[in-house]
């Protein structure tokens, strides 16, 4: 059984900051190689490429609109994933999902094959 589980989405005000993380539940256990990550999506929208990362080496990689802003993190012992976000707007408003991708580096939706529901984040000003 493989499952990814989001939480810490809520509503907040621009400029707020809020941590999302990333449960992960797995027969096995998640390989160095892997690459892990962040999506979000909007109302009508393509899910979109937040953050992802490298499970061995910690090494973060971020799509242009968050970059600066915020900061993708693990622990490897729980088996936990983090997403601090920082100076919120209103375009960060989306449902966030983590998932489990492969072992070569995408920003791509389909290349990872494991999912969570999503958590809410709602930045109103």
């Amino acid at each position: 059984v493989q499952r990814m589980t989001e939480s810490g989405g809520t509503s907040v005000r621009v400029g707020d900051s809020l941590t999302l993380s990333c449960t992960i539940q797995t027969q096995g256990r998640v390989y160095s190689s892997e690459i892990l990550g962040w999506f979000r999506q909007a109302p009508g929208q393509e899910r979109e490429f937040v953050a992802c990362i490298r499970w061995g080496t910690g090494r973060g990689y971020y799509g242009d609109s968050v970059k600066g802003r915020f900061t993708i993190s693990r622990e490897t012992g729980n088996n936990m994933m983090y997403l601090q976000m920082n100076d919120l707007k209103p375009e960060d408003t989306a449902v966030y999902y983590c998932g489990r991708g492969p072992s070569s580096l995408s920003f791509v939706p389909s290349s990872y094959k494991t999912w969570g529901q999503g958590t809410q984040v709602t930045v109103s000003s």
